[in-house]
């Protein structure tokens, strides 16, 4: 079973990379780079906790939910499962939608964790930002397969690892008195 979903994973990672979207390939691109060490997740908390209250509560859920779901990604994930970054000569990757390839393991994503449990932490707090954090959590995820650095299963990975780690944040400042956030 295992191989038949590496090779749905690799034939979806050939799919996007074989269509052509000039369109959306600059935008996806900067997407991409703009998500680099959780740069758009940071500035919306940065805005979120200029306001007390709820909103200040979200940022807090929000950053601890991006620490927990980098260091789940970045130091334990993709050190036990070692999965190698797609090869995107073979997958004729558009050269104009590429982003550097990290250095690191492919799986999961750390780009999508970060996303993901930003826009999950958040959303759960202020209801009216869920649909659009999570709409941009998603982009980013896919982003991260259009520029050819991930393949898809690497992006499922990360959003689950997202979501976890958005369930453990909301747990923890929760506990946190509403004294200490207003």
């Amino acid at each position: 079973m295992l191989t038949d979903l590496r090779a749905i994973d690799r034939a979806v990672y050939a799919a996007v990379a074989a269509t052509p979207t000039p369109a959306l390939d600059s935008a996806l691109r900067r997407l991409s780079r703009a998500a680099d060490r959780s740069k758009i997740s940071l500035s919306v908390a940065a805005l979120l906790a200029l306001r007390p209250g709820r909103p200040r509560r979200a940022a807090v859920a929000g950053v601890g939910a991006v620490a927990l779901a980098s260091v789940a990604a970045n130091l334990v994930g993709k050190q036990l499962v070692h999965r190698p970054r797609p090869d995107r000569v073979e997958a004729r990757v558009v050269v104009g939608r590429q982003v550097p390839m990290p250095e690191s393991a492919s799986f999961p994503s750390g780009h999508t964790a970060s996303a993901t449990a930003f826009a999950t932490a958040v959303g759960v707090l202020l209801p009216p930002l869920a649909v659009p954090l999570g709409a941009l959590a998603v982009a980013v995820g896919y982003s991260r397969v259009h520029t050819g650095v991930h393949y898809p299963g690497d992006i499922a990975a990360g959003a689950l690892l997202g979501f976890a780690a958005a369930v453990a944040s909301l747990a923890v400042v929760r506990t946190v008195p509403q004294s200490l956030l207003a």
